[in-house]
């Protein structure tokens, strides 16, 4: 399978660094990562003992329209953007392929692949909903950087997987996490 992980730059990168551990753990798969301009900012100041360069996926530059997942004959699977802001949402939405991490979603949505925004703003306004309508509309799913408590997690980077883990599995990936009303083994 072939998946890409753009960061954006809404606060939350806890959840992509969460993300991306998880996806060290999963044979078989090719990643490439992509970060937006203020990610690598948020990064710093939320993990500063975990440098990105630990991470052994190929990186592609914000504008770098070369990168294969630019066009359907690349062919990916996958995309996942964590954590997504409003704005990227909004471009998204739009269709404004003013950057590689919105051309790349453009790309998921015309060629009916998966495309999961984890939504990270909080309130909402309507704007924010009409673009979560539009994107839904067009397959994109939504998963808001809502974690769940019913697994009873014992630290921040457990309660983080509970949404990490739900985005890599609405992509069709197992991370062997949570089940509700199984037991977690």
């Amino acid at each position: 399978m072939k998946v890409v992980i753009a960061i954006g730059g809404a606060s939350g990168s806890i959840y992509a660094r969460v993300l991306l551990d998880k996806l060290m753990e999963i044979p078989n798969l090719e990643i490439a990562m992509v970060l937006s301009k203020n990610a690598a900012l948020n990064w710093e100041l939320e993990n500063e003992n975990f440098p990105l360069g630990k991470y052994p996926f190929l990186r592609f530059e914000n504008d770098d329209y070369a990168a294969p997942f630019a066009s359907g004959s690349g062919k990916y699977d996958a995309m996942i953007i964590c954590p997504c802001s409003a704005g990227q949402l909004g471009r998204i939405a739009n269709g404004l392929s003013d950057d590689l991490i919105s051309r790349a979603a453009d790309v998921m949505l015309k060629e009916r692949k998966k495309l999961v925004l984890v939504f990270r703003e909080s309130p909402l306004s309507l704007i924010h909903l009409e673009n979560m309508r539009t994107v839904t509309l067009a397959g994109a799913v939504i998963c808001p950087a809502i974690p769940s408590f019913y697994s009873k997690p014992n630290s921040m980077d457990a309660l983080a997987a509970t949404v990490s883990n739900r985005a890599l599995e609405l992509i069709g990936l197992d991370t062997k996490s949570f089940r509700w009303g199984a037991e977690n083994k």
